[in-house]
């Protein structure tokens, strides 16, 4: 079944690979409402365990779990997911190598109303840091669905940023989820577009409305690490320019992670992303995001200063 968030996704998906393999269980801290991981409760309630408030408390006890054989995923918003847990995800899950799964929902700005406490843009310059740490960002709900069960099959720690907000999806709906792998949204020769998470459905758009402009491929990188540095680098053969799209940090994102991949290709590069700021409140998801420029315009200006 096709779903417009990203969260519902997530939970059913879970409760979906439940019912097939008995060693998933879910931890919450104390928000199961809106991760979606009250969907997992509701069908395996000896199975999902309520932490509360205490996501450090909720990562040790998964570390726990992941020793016994079982499979945790453990969620909050990603600004605690991974914030309140840092030294636990560090010294247990990452060094130990340990088979947890931590979900950072309500990423980004998508969580709009609750301010720069509540709005993640430093997640995944965070866990990419981390080694060992795998970093998952979805272009949609139907990549997300997909991305949770490669997550399962996939042996060792993952993070896995959500998006909170419907939209619509802009991959295959069934397909194959590859970790590690970019795929190709759109075709072009003269500027290529890295996104990842919700700016990537912005980016398609973009490049089709420049499509008698200029020439723009569009690439979904839905994982930031580990990156095919030799896949990114045969993306960019033959462009002119190059531009990262992320609703996150342009300091250590996505941005970051291409530039590192591309350092001796001497392409220029343009990161579209939160500019070394917090977040704000906001009365809608679109008035904070085209506050921080994170818009369909700004990519095709972006686009056009290589045409």
């Amino acid at each position: 079944m096709s779903y417009n968030n990203q969260r519902i996704a997530y939970g059913n998906t879970l409760v979906e690979l439940g019912g097939e393999n008995k060693d998933i269980v879910v931890l919450d801290a104390d928000l199961g409402g809106s991760t979606m991981g009250k969907l997992f409760e509701e069908a395996y309630p000896d199975r999902h365990f309520e932490m509360g408030i205490a996501e450090a408390n909720m990562t040790s006890v998964a570390a726990g779990l992941a020793q016994t054989g079982k499979i945790p995923f453990t969620n909050s918003f990603a600004v605690f997911a991974g914030g309140r847990a840092y030294d636990q995800i560090r010294q247990t899950i990452a060094i130990g190598k340990l088979n947890v799964k931590i979900c950072g929902s309500s990423s980004g700005m998508s969580d709009f109303g609750d301010g720069a406490t509540h709005q993640a843009v430093e997640d995944i310059a965070i866990m990419r840091a981390i080694p060992n740490m795998t970093v998952i960002c979805p272009a949609d709900a139907n990549e997300t669905a997909e991305a949770v069960k490669a997550m399962v099959e996939y042996q060792g720690p993952c993070y896995l940023r959500l998006n909170r907000n419907d939209y619509d999806n802009v991959t295959e709906e069934g397909k194959k989820f590859e970790i590690g792998m970019p795929s190709i949204l759109k075709e072009g020769k003269d500027v290529v577009i890295f996104a990842t998470g919700y700016m990537a459905g912005l980016a398609l758009k973009a490049a089709e409305e420049l499509e008698n402009k200029v020439s723009v491929k569009v690439v979904n990188v839905s994982t930031i690490k580990p990156l095919n540095k030799e896949v990114i680098i045969q993306m960019v053969r033959g462009a002119r320019g190059v531009i990262t799209a992320e609703e996150h940090s342009v300091v250590g994102g996505l941005g970051g992670a291409i530039a590192e991949a591309l350092c001796k290709e001497c392409k220029p590069i343009e990161c579209i992303g939160v500019n070394d700021e917090f977040g704000c409140s906001a009365h809608c998801y679109q008035d904070v995001l085209t506050y921080h420029g994170l818009t369909k315009e700004h990519i095709m200006e972006a686009a056009l200063n290589f045409a």
